[in-house]
């Protein structure tokens, strides 16, 4: 048994109407800085992930959407040096807005088979095929 914190990150993947997933650049200062991800964040005390990540997407790329909304697709669970991650993945085809880098990030629409050639948090890594066998 570990006695790490179990941190609960919410994340999605927002579609265009090409197909492509919107990837955000972790920026300078902030742990794994330049990795690229998955847009989303955490899930605060008495939030839901979905509620999080309606949240998080208005505030980091400017995106509104709804829960109805969300997809459920998958979960990474991994252990980092100072926690363990739990992070459910949620895919949105239905969002409102243009996305952009409220917080300075940089913003990439990839299609999921190029993923690969952008480097990501070891979290994010493994959530990589299901997208590329949804779309």
């Amino acid at each position: 048994m570990s006695d790490k914190k179990i941190l609960l990150v919410a994340a999605c993947a927002l579609v265009d109407a090409d197909g492509r997933v919107l990837l955000t650049q972790r920026p300078e200062g902030k742990k794994l800085a330049g990795l690229w991800e998955f847009p989303g964040g955490k899930v605060e005390p008495g939030e839901t992930p979905e509620a999080a990540l309606i949240r998080e997407l208005a505030e980091e790329v400017g995106i509104t959407t709804k829960e109805a909304c969300l997809a459920p697709l998958t979960f990474a669970s991994y252990s980092y040096d100072e926690f363990h991650l739990l992070m459910p993945l949620f895919v949105c085809r239905r969002f409102e807005g243009t996305a952009r880098g409220l917080e300075s990030q940089a913003l990439k629409w990839v299609r999921p088979r190029d993923m690969r050639n952008y480097p990501m948090p070891p979290a994010d890594e493994p959530l990589i095929p299901y997208l590329i066998d949804l779309l």
